[in-house]
């Protein structure tokens, strides 16, 4: 298991720690459902790369890109409000010479889609197995119950966050001043780095990796009532309450943050998690204990545990839609539904295979981080093919639809592209100095390999074969 003050390639790290819980949910579910979670999962790494200004300020500059990049895809939405997800709507636009390969790489990449107690690598890989077993009887109920568990998360995640961005700042006895919160620079990472703008960029990756998971809605525009408008409006929306609640939750907590050193020291009583110390301090300093700073951790667990739930239900609707289009081995068994339309087979099926890739962290972590350091990535890469397809290949032939950004269209594609390329780069710098083994970034040398083996597996064998998705070009 790596200790709290190992240094691990930025990609990696929030990978890692993000495995059970990445993914989507259902239309009614948003993105900003998830920020609870990822923020107080990556906390340390915003507050180790420039502190409070990278946080504060980075945030609204990824959340600004990032809600450029979600009208692109808002704006494609709604021109095929039948055609649900980022791997049907690069068939669309590519057009049929093109559509089998478009969809086969979107899809390939990811567009189909101290103190305390430290737990011995073997009680980890125990609890995944748990939870995910947890979770695939979860995602094995009907569609109605499934649907309920959503809605109570999301409950769960809009209170619990609203309630922690209050309660936090109420409770402290000691607060920052402003001028901390919104001009202090942390330039003590004890990385080797010591760019200001090199590490300015490194906490604005905090931000950027947290908003992830916008596509929800256009994955479930088949199911919906008036798919053009109400797909762009969830996408969107996803993307401006998580820049306006999350930017509260950063503040609130970094007012109660009064020294970085300690807070992210490894020998602090949370052993170096920053959110936890901060937590427990804050209830210690006015009550004497803790506890009202370990409910507080349960609330995000509670976030965490939800979010692993709907990540489940993503990736079984992902094996399903593949396999659905024959693109998958033993296609015809992981396509069935049970009596009540729930791909039982694909559920237990991802379940399993989330499994397996924590397997490797038992023998080799860094052989762990690199595979895992695909996730991130290849979800933004998914993202920007139908975008940039949308700017080139069909920049005359598309059609817009009830959500349109007009002349804009173009112009905003293009700014999202070029935003989404620059974070793919800067995803693959490295993140501590000197480079060793142990803190090498993988993310090029993985992602490049899936690209390689996509491509490669495309022209020697799945472009005999694979059509792209069952549906009409046409539209």
């Amino acid at each position: 298991m790596v200790k709290r003050n190992d240094v691990l390639p930025l990609s990696q790290t929030l990978n890692e720690v993000d495995i059970l819980a990445s993914g989507e949910s259902h239309i009614n579910q948003p993105d900003h459902n998830q920020k609870l979670k990822r923020i107080t999962i990556l906390y340390n790494i915003g507050l180790k790369f420039g502190g409070p200004i990278s946080m504060v300020y980075g945030w609204l500059i990824a959340g600004f890109f990032t809600l450029l990049v979600g009208c692109s895809m808002a704006e494609i939405c709604s021109s095929f409000p039948k055609v649900s997800g980022l791997y049907n709507w690069s068939a669309k636009l590519a057009g049929p010479n093109w559509a089998p390969f478009a969809s086969w790489l979107t899809g390939c990449t990811g567009g189909n889609n101290g103190g305390g107690y430290k737990a011995s690598k073997y009680v980890i890989m125990s609890i995944h197995g748990g939870l995910l077993f947890i979770y695939a009887l979860i995602n094995s109920l009907p569609i109605t119950l499934l649907s309920f568990l959503g809605q109570l998360a999301a409950l769960w995640n809009v209170v619990g966050i609203i309630v922690l961005m209050v309660v936090i700042p109420l409770v402290a006895t000691e607060k920052a001043s402003a001028e901390f919160v919104f001009t202090n620079f942390n330039t003590n990472n004890g990385d080797g780095i010591h760019s200001r703008p090199y590490i300015f960029v490194f906490g604005i990756l905090m931000s950027q990796y947290t908003f992830t998971g916008y596509d929800a809605s256009a994955h479930m525009t088949e199911e919906t009532k008036n798919a053009d408008t109400s797909g762009p409006k969830g996408i969107i929306s996803a993307i401006a309450v998580s820049i306006i609640v999350g930017w509260g939750y950063i503040l609130g907590i970094t007012f109660a943050v009064t020294d970085i050193p300690q807070v992210l020291s490894s020998d602090n009583d949370a052993g170096g998690y920053a959110i936890a110390e901060v937590f427990c301090q804050v209830f210690k300093s006015r009550y004497g204990n803790g506890a009202g700073g370990i409910i507080c951790l349960g609330v995000a667990g509670g976030a965490i545990f939800f979010c692993g739930m709907s990540s489940l239900t993503s990736n079984s609707r992902m094996a399903y839609a593949f396999s659905k289009d024959g693109a998958m081995p033993f296609s015809s068994y992981w396509r069935k539904v049970n009596k009540h339309d729930v791909p039982i087979n694909a559920v237990w099926f991802s379940a399993a295979m989330c499994f397996c890739m924590g397997l490797p962290s038992l023998g080799s972590l860094v052989a762990f981080q690199a595979m895992v350091s695909i996730a991130t990535l290849g979800l933004y890469i998914a993202y920007a093919v139908p975008i940039f397809l949308r700017v080139t290949f069909a920049r005359k032939s598309f059609v817009l639809g009830a959500f349109n950004l007009g002349h804009y269209g173009v112009l905003v594609g293009a700014v999202a592209v070029i935003w989404v390329a620059t974070i793919t780069v800067l995803f693959c710098l490295p993140v501590a100095y000197p480079i060793t083994r142990e803190t090498f970034n993988y993310s090029p040398v993985v992602v490049g390999g899936v690209l390689i083996l996509t491509v490669s597996s495309w022209f020697l064998s799945a472009r005999h074969w694979f059509k792209g998705p069952v549906i009409s070009i046409d539209h």
